[in-house]
């Protein structure tokens, strides 16, 4: 599983030109399932993200995480993280988890999240959307469960 984690200001996923999900200072979790992944990979990605210490203490330093701060999160799948993009200029997604399953560990994920009884939103599994990040800093992070 790859997560590309954003510290936001503010975010906010449309859907037909209709604002299905919003948030204020937090976290966007960009999520893409490869073949193997597991709900091991899910609770250790959702885990590392929401403690991730990216936000600045009193001195200035990244010390805090959007869980310690109850800051809000974002989930939106993407599967074109996946791309193998080795070889030519095409990406290819054959390591892209098969919709389906994919979409489990999806809804997982953001469970797992709410779990910690933060304020999430998500976008919509294998719909086209519109997300509008407003990065903070910026400050991104890429992570990987095989890593």
């Amino acid at each position: 599983m790859k997560v590309v984690l954003q510290r936001v200001k503010s975010a906010n996923v449309s859907v037909d030109n209709k604002t299905i999900g919003e948030i204020g200072p937090g976290i966007v979790l960009l999520i893409g399932a490869a073949d193997g992944d597991t709900s091991e990979d899910v609770r250790k990605m959702a885990y590392k993200c929401l403690n991730m210490r990216i936000f600045e203490d009193q001195a200035g330093k990244m010390n805090l995480s959007c869980l310690k701060l109850g800051y809000d999160v974002m989930v939106i799948s993407q599967f074109t993280l996946i791309a193998d993009t080795r070889k030519g200029h095409r990406p290819s997604f054959s390591e892209a988890m098969e919709p389906q399953k994919a979409e489990e560990l999806y809804h997982e994920f953001v469970e797992a999240c709410r779990a910690e009884d933060l304020d999430v939103a998500e976008g919509e599994f294998g719909a086209h959307m519109l997300v509008q990040i407003n990065n903070w800093g910026p400050v991104t992070i890429i992570l990987d469960s095989k890593s």
